[in-house]
């Protein structure tokens, strides 16, 4: 029996020592698994794309918080859509695109910022309802139906494009001294754009001429238009003798007519233009058997970015923000504060 007891303790002592060393080994994989699972996958900027990543998601649900509603000028309707849906869709309906990438960004922005500014600066007067017009009174707005009508067979290859424009500047408007801007835009300038205050009579500390060359490869830079004389005068309000030559043409540092006379009437560029649908204020005018004849250079009031000019920049390899804050002088593109977003949603 003496022999025995002795054996039984070594047994007793060795069972506890592996059941140690098991419990211990167990704990050290515990510990140590979410480790290896983890650490093959983590680069040294991963903690900081995390936060990041988490910002952006703050920031995308503050502007999804955002509803727009447009009124429909067809339908007589309203139709409510989120910020960036509607964005989406006046982009495809202000810019083809077909369009270089940077640019549908620039033009993205921009028509964000354009309706952040308006509703901002309607909340006061209208603040139940703020309705932004679907015409060039304010952006151009067309819904999912009328663009797969407009579209066909090309809409989900062109809405992809066009989404990733939206996606990739989420949330972005443009500010000049700590202020979301009016960020006019148009089609194609003459080879400059034009101060605000020599189209609109306010001057804009971000809306200056600029020089814009790109646009010469636009297709719509150069344009003809012949009005006769009786119907002119009719528009105008004058009497036009066909036998005396066109008054002299005022042009101001953009080359646009900044004075012209006509029938004995002096006219600013822009009331010749907007009365007799003109496509730019740079034009020559000329008279031939009863005829106005008027050559025009870019389309459109010239004020803020060119769309052609954002195109050809970006084809030059210009990021979307080069293009805006070369169009809108000394401005910053940020995120909507979440007070912006507060301000203006529902």
């Amino acid at each position: 029996m003496q022999n025995k007891k002795p054996s039984t303790k070594r047994r007793r002592l060795k069972s506890h020592v592996i059941i140690s060393i098991l419990i211990i080994c167990l704990f050290t994989v515990i510990v140590a698994l979410p480790t290896l699972i983890v650490v093959p996958f983590i680069d040294p900027g991963g903690m900081e794309r995390t936060a990041t990543a988490m910002e952006q998601e703050k920031e995308i649900k503050e502007t999804a918080s955002v509803a727009v509603e447009v009124s429909r000028t067809a339908s007589n309707s309203v139709e409510t859509v989120p910020l960036e849906t509607y964005v989406t869709r006046v982009v495809a309906s202000e810019m083809p695109a077909d369009f270089e990438l940077e640019a549908l960004k620039a033009q993205a922005v921009a028509a964000r910022t354009y309706v952040v500014r308006y509703m901002e600066d309607h909340q006061a007067e209208k603040p139940e309802a703020i309705e932004v017009s679907d015409s060039t009174s304010d952006q151009v707005y067309k819904n999912e139906e009328e663009l797969r009508q407009a579209w066909g067979k090309d809409y989900e290859e062109k809405m992809t494009k066009l989404t990733e424009a939206v996606e990739g500047t989420s949330g972005e408007i443009i500010m000049y001294d700590g202020e979301p801007i009016t960020p006019s835009f148009f089609s194609t300038s003459n080879g400059y754009t034009e101060n605000a205050e020599d189209y609109w009579e306010n001057p804009l500390p971000y809306l200056k001429s600029v020089e814009s060359p790109w646009d010469k490869q636009s297709p719509k830079f150069e344009d003809q238009k012949v009005i006769e004389i009786e119907e002119a005068e009719k528009l105008l309000g004058v009497d036009i003798d066909p036998n005396k030559p066109p008054g002299e043409l005022k042009r101001n540092s953009s080359q646009r007519v900044s004075e012209i006379e006509i029938g004995g009437k002096q006219f600013t560029g822009r009331e010749i233009r907007e009365k007799l649908g003109l496509k730019s204020t740079d034009f020559t005018l000329s008279m031939k058997d009863n005829h106005l004849i008027f050559q025009t250079k870019g389309y459109g009031h010239g004020v803020g970015m060119s769309q052609y000019g954002a195109n050809g920049m970006a084809a030059e390899g210009k990021t979307y923000k080069d293009i805006l804050t070369y169009y809108y002088k000394d401005t910053e593109i940020n995120k909507l504060p979440a007070e912006g977003a507060k301000l203006v949603s529902k």
